[in-house]
């Protein structure tokens, strides 16, 4: 029993000695997500019978341990599989590295020439003797006239010059040839120890084989580092054809690994988010400390009706530090319901390939048919996925009070069906760059509107009508008269169709009265103040538009916004 024991033991340590296995992992897909990338990759490796340990190279920097999936056929039981940055061999280095397999054939290269130098220099050696010994036969000899004998020494002083210059340059190349080695020979110890300590990443897996023979391995993880993002190209000749569309994508990805000739998917999933649905606990509500109660009513009544910006119709007051200071006063009051609209913006170009859709329940994904190459170096690549005939119907937009311009919007029905994504889009109308837009299809109306860009041919001006505007005080109260006129003329050779829009003011206090004395039969909306005008001009056609508006409030009060 004990024999057998010790046997055992012998053939786990004889096992667990072997050198690691190296191979090297190849790219062959890509699904790219919003922020995140699965890469598919494949590694041949022959393995012995038993256990061994097999160091897989050539996978992403940072990967998600835990996605790691690796198939293999059923001879093979993986036991464990380790993902590392910094993997350090207690065995021979991989001589398959490209960076140690330069500098191998680059000193073979040398070996050889050192090789051919010394035989070329053992030659012209051999010619020195030979030249040395027929000098002395020639010497003894008697009978030779002066000229002979001339002949013969400037033949041998000639022949002997140039075999040792020869001899010279030979020495030379010879030198800088064993200068050449030594740093080569520096550079592979150089290159086999940060072969063995790189930071690119590896995975280790320990491994029981049934048989020997060569292994075919399948090898999937997500790894971060990667992204794609949806733009747009948008082209349109007129405003009575269709709107052609390019789709688009800019991949990113600094994973570590190049993408080489690989099939390429992007997803409009997000793989890393939480999937976690929210629940929802009763809400109680609860009185405040009459004092806060009493601060958080004047707070209102000064901020929202007097502040220097309008809040939206839902903003409200949040109050922060509940505790006083010595003065009663509390640390601090904010506002909120604010609006902003910012967005980022970049510049893409694209390269056409074949594209199939698929549509999923939770996401969209387009597979590229065509092989396609995507480097770790962070850089934008562009793709065009499909392109679209868009049927759209078009019309100008105008608000005069923020811009002097009309504004060309197409309107597209029925969108949900192209399965467009957010992003920003590039404008070409009539053949000329118009500028950018931002497609959001995640909206709840029927239309789609696209922003085409400015019209120019369309000219807009707004003035103030000095005569019909003014301030007036009545008593305790002043009263304000705002009157504006609006002109927009169509310098277009077809009719244009316009929908123009203004606004007057929207009492938030109850001292305050407005009242609308003139909208030239706008359609108004009382409760946002919105005025809209839907105008069909002919070519070379001219309209006024009147808008007039009261204001009264308190003369001792400013409003810093009217």
């Amino acid at each position: 029993m004990k024999r057998a024991l010790l046997m055992l033991l012998l053939f786990c340590g004889m096992a667990y000695a072997q050198k690691p296995v190296f191979t090297t992992a190849k790219v062959k897909a890509a699904t790219v997500y919003f922020n995140a990338a699965e890469i598919a990759q494949t590694a041949n490796v022959t393995l012995p019978a038993g256990t061994s340990e097999i160091v897989i190279k050539n996978v992403a920097d940072y990967l998600n341990e835990g996605s790691v999936q690796i198939g293999a056929p059923a001879t093979l039981t993986v036991l464990s599989v380790q993902f590392t940055t910094n993997y350090i061999s207690e065995f021979e280095p991989d001589e398959t590295s490209p960076a140690i397999k330069r500098v191998r054939d680059s000193i073979t290269i040398v070996k050889k020439e050192l090789e051919k130098t010394a035989t070329l220099k053992t030659s012209e050696y051999k010619i020195l003797e030979l030249l040395d010994k027929n000098n002395q036969v020639y010497g003894q000899q008697s009978g030779l006239s002066v000229a002979e004998l001339v002949k013969m020494v400037d033949y041998y002083k000639a022949k002997r010059n140039e075999t040792s210059n020869t001899i010279n340059s030979l020495t030379e190349k010879e030198q800088k040839l064993n200068e050449l080695f030594t740093k080569l020979s520096s550079r592979l110890d150089t290159n086999t120890r940060e072969a063995e300590k790189t930071s690119a990443g590896k995975l280790v897996l320990q491994v029981m084989n049934e048989q020997a023979g060569n292994i075919a391995l399948d090898i999937s993880y997500l790894t971060g580092n990667a992204s794609w993002t949806p733009f747009y190209d948008l082209r349109a000749d007129n405003t009575t054809a269709p709107i052609n569309m390019l789709y688009k994508a800019q991949v990113v990805q600094q994973t570590g690994i190049d993408w080489k000739k690989v099939k390429l998917t992007l997803s409009s999933g997000v793989p890393t988010q939480n999937n976690q649905a929210p629940d929802i606990n009763p809400w109680f509500l609860q009185y405040a400390p009459n004092f806060i109660q009493s601060l958080q009513g004047q707070v209102s009544g000064l901020v929202i009706g007097y502040g220097n910006s309008a809040p939206r119709a839902d903003a409200n007051i949040r109050i922060r530090g509940m505790a006083s200071s010595d003065k009663g006063k509390l640390d601090e009051i904010v506002v909120e319901g604010y609006r902003s609209t910012q967005r980022s913006k970049s510049n893409v170009a694209a390269t056409t390939l074949e594209t199939n859709i698929t549509e999923n329940q939770l996401s969209v994904s387009f597979d590229i048919d065509m092989p396609y190459d995507i480097a770790s170096n962070g850089k934008k690549h562009s793709v065009t996925l499909k392109e679209i005939q868009l049927p759209a119907s078009f019309r100008h937009f105008a608000v005069p009070k923020a811009e002097k311009e009309a504004f060309l919007i197409a309107q597209i029905t029925d969108y949900s069906k192209y399965n467009l994504l957010k992003g920003e889009a590039n404008i070409i109308f009539e053949g000329l760059y118009a500028g950018k837009t931002y497609i959001d299809p995640m909206q709840t109306t029927d239309t789609l509107k696209l922003g085409m860009g400015r019209d120019r041919k369309i000219s807009i001006e707004r003035e103030k009508v000095a005569e019909k505007s003014g301030t007036k005080f009545l008593s305790s109260r002043r009263e304000q008269t705002f009157t504006y006129d609006v002109t927009i003329r169509n310098n277009k050779k077809e009719a244009a169709q316009i929908v123009v829009k203004e606004n007057y003011p929207i009492a938030t206090d109850k001292e305050m009265e407005i009242e609308l004395l003139e909208s030239s039969s706008a359609d108004v909306n009382k409760e946002t103040g919105i005025m809209q005008w839907e105008l069909k001009l002919k070519p070379g056609e001219t309209k006024k538009l009147r808008i007039s508006y009261k204001v009264k409030y308190p003369k001792d009060r400013n409003i810093v916004n009217l």
